[in-house]
């Protein structure tokens, strides 16, 4: 485990931003204890420097992992969030869509949100912005980009797409899937 580099840091701060904006920050001050990256592999983790401290006696071979993995560095040097970070972008997000339960199963089995299954989308949200997608209780199912400003999106014919999808909560389901056979 160790630190991220100046640019894994700009990189990770950079796709952050993109889904929860200037509140990157409140994720690593937190009220409760300080939170950090940390590097195993390929794989960014979100730890709190209690943990971070304690898992130091542990030998770099012998550490899976410690925290919550946000995502990975890929080899070219991009950062993809994984949906293990939807708990975190959920609580600090800055723009989210609401779809229909008729919807849900569609979007949880890998499909875009295209707008007869959209509820309802925060104001003022820029094209290809990042968002988190809700289920109309207020459950985070995963997150994407938006294809459309919400001004256009009034306009958009039923079948357009108003989301891109990028993870969700079900990925888990068809990892498992893709394992098993």
């Amino acid at each position: 485990m160790r630190p991220l580099t100046e640019d894994e840091t700009k990189t990770l701060f950079l796709k952050l931003s993109e889904y929860i904006g200037k509140n990157v920050e409140k994720m690593i001050n937190r009220s409760d204890e300080r939170y950090c990256f940390r590097l195993v592999k390929d794989r960014c983790y979100y730890v709190s420097e209690s943990i971070m401290k304690a898992a130091t006696s542990i030998a770099r071979d012998h550490l899976l992992h410690a925290g919550t993995c946000i995502g990975k560095f890929t080899k070219s040097g991009k950062f993809r969030l994984h949906v293990t970070a939807l708990e975190y972008l959920a609580q600090y997000a800055k723009h989210k869509v609401w779809v229909k339960q008729s919807a849900e199963m569609s979007f949880l089995y890998g499909n875009h949100v295209n707008k007869q299954g959209l509820a309802r989308m925060t104001e003022s949200t820029p094209q290809y912005a990042g968002v988190v997608v809700f289920n109309m209780n207020d459950i985070p199912m995963g997150f994407g980009v938006a294809a459309q400003s919400t001004e256009h999106c009034q306009s958009l014919d039923a079948s357009g797409n108003v989301v891109l999808h990028q993870a969700d909560i079900g990925d888990y389901l068809r990892g498992l899937e893709d394992d098993v056979f």
